[in-house]
C-alpha cells in the first residue's frame, strides 16, 4: 500500500514537473517569437534608415542643400520618414518639393520599404538638433541645450554656449556650472537654443540691407 502511494506520488510529481517544463517551453517559444519579430522590425528600420540617409544626402547635394538629419519612426505597418534639409539663408518650399520629388522617385523605383510610409521634408527650424560632432563644430559660439548620458557633478542637462571643439571633446560654457568638458560620444541629445538678442540684431541688419 505504501509503495502504491509512493508510485502515484512519483507519477504525480513527474507529471507536474513535465507540465511545468512544457509551460516554460511554450513561454520561451512565445518570448522567442516576440523577440524575433521585434528584432526583425528593428533591423528593417535600421536598413531602411541607412538607405534613406544615402538617398536624402544625394538629393540634397544635387540641389545645393545640406542634409541635416534623416530619421525613420512609426510602426512596422506605417513608417514615418522625416528628412531635415538646410542652406544658407534658410530653405524654401521649392527646396523641400525638389528633395521630396527626388526621394519619391527613388523610393518608388527601388521599392525597399515593405509597408505604407509617410514622407516629410522640412527645415530643421531655429532650434535645430545637433546630430554630429560636425554640427557642434559648425555652431561654435551658439547657444545650445545638451543632455549627456552620464552625469557630471550630478548633472546631465546643460544650457549655455558651445565654446570650442577640441579633438573629440566638446567645451561647453554652462549657465550654472561654468566651463565643462565632455566627449561627443557622451551626448544623448542636443539642439540649438534661440538667442533672442542675436536674432533681433540679425533682423535689424536684414531690414537695413533691404532698405539700401
Amino acid at each position: 500500500m505504501h509503495c502504491f502511494k509512493s508510485s502515484l506520488a512519483i507519477k504525480y510529481v513527474f507529471r507536474v514537473r513535465w507540465s511545468f517544463v512544457v509551460m516554460r517551453l511554450y513561454a520561451f517559444c512565445g518570448f522567442r517569437a516576440h523577440f524575433l519579430f521585434w528584432a526583425t522590425v528593428v533591423l528593417m528600420k535600421s536598413s531602411v534608415s541607412e538607405r534613406i540617409r544615402e538617398i536624402a544626402a544625394q538629393a540634397a547635394e544635387e540641389n545645393g542643400l545640406e542634409l541635416v538629419h534623416a530619421q525613420v519612426a512609426g510602426t512596422s505597418k506605417k513608417l514615418v520618414i522625416t528628412v531635415f534639409i538646410d542652406k544658407q539663408g534658410g530653405v524654401t518650399h521649392e527646396d523641400c518639393s525638389k528633395v521630396s520629388r527626388k526621394l519619391d522617385a527613388i523610393l518608388d523605383a527601388e521599392d525597399f520599404i515593405p509597408s505604407v510610409y509617410l514622407l516629410e521634408i522640412s527645415s530643421p527650424g531655429l532650434e535645430r538638433g545637433l546630430y554630429s560632432q560636425k554640427d557642434f563644430e559648425k555652431f561654435v559660439g551658439s547657444q545650445a541645450k545638451v543632455k549627456i548620458a552620464a552625469p557630471i557633478n550630478g548633472q546631465k542637462n546643460f544650457r549655455g554656449r558651445i565654446k570650442v571643439v577640441e579633438g573629440d571633446e566638446i567645451v561647453f560654457e554652462d549657465k550654472t556650472n561654468g566651463t565643462i568638458r565632455f566627449p561627443y560620444s557622451a551626448v544623448a541629445k542636443a539642439n540649438l537654443e534661440i538667442d533672442l538678442d542675436e536674432e533681433l540684431k540679425r533682423n535689424e541688419k536684414r531690414k537695413m540691407e533691404s532698405g539700401k
